[in-house]
């Protein structure tokens, strides 16, 4: 079960994710009109082994006039959840070559998760089999949203340098969906083109 945790300014003290060494933070982006509750979104990135990521969301506005999936009481984290992307859901797109074959990851802030492998261009898509399924924490007040989640990377992967997406879809209190991305090509929101992975680590 994901760890929820009310007050983001205990975090220093009580995620041991914080200790991991020199994460860097990029800021995301919006499709379109972002949310009016929504002032923005970062996230904060660090990979202390080869196949090991950790992803820090935050988003910034009033939560109150957004929709935020709540905790899946008896929920199994071993066990993927699809459709996520239709709700709230921080997400991360994995590959070592673009264009090429890649990993999609959706985390939510229920605590559920999905990871699928992809052979290239939303070819072939399949569930991700033989990794540790995420751990995923929550932390949230008024105003802030904090997601963390520690990713664990097939080994087939290697110590080679990845290309990342980092995105998220957010929901607003009326139900409309906003796409959030480090970078936006075409004239719709599409996470998978390889323009879109435009983070390196």
């Amino acid at each position: 079960m994901p760890v929820y945790i009310i007050n983001i300014r205990t975090r220093q003290a009580s995620n041991p994710l914080t200790s991991l060494y020199a994460p860097v933070s990029v800021a995301l982006r919006p499709f379109a009109a972002a949310p009016a509750a929504l002032r923005g979104i970062s996230v904060r990135v660090a990979r202390p082994a080869p196949a090991h990521l950790v992803l820090d969301y935050e988003l910034a506005g009033e939560l109150a006039g957004l929709r935020i999936p709540d905790a899946v009481t008896g929920h199994t984290p071993d066990a993927p959840t699809a459709g996520l992307w239709r709700h709230t859901c921080m997400e991360v797109f994995i590959s070592q070559t673009t264009p090429g074959s890649y990993l999609e990851f959706n985390l939510a802030p229920s605590g559920q998760w999905a990871a699928y492998r992809f052979s290239g261009y939303r070819a072939d898509m399949a569930p991700l089999t033989g990794i540790r399924p995420p751990r995923i924490e929550l932390r949230t007040q008024a105003d802030q949203l904090l997601l963390s989640a520690d990713v664990e990377l097939p080994a087939d992967l290697g110590a080679a340098g990845l290309h990342l997406g980092l995105t998220a879809v957010v929901e607003d209190a009326q139900g409309l969906l906003s796409y959030w991305a480090l970078a936006h090509t075409g004239d719709r929101p599409d996470f998978h083109h390889p323009g879109s992975f435009g983070f390196e680590i």
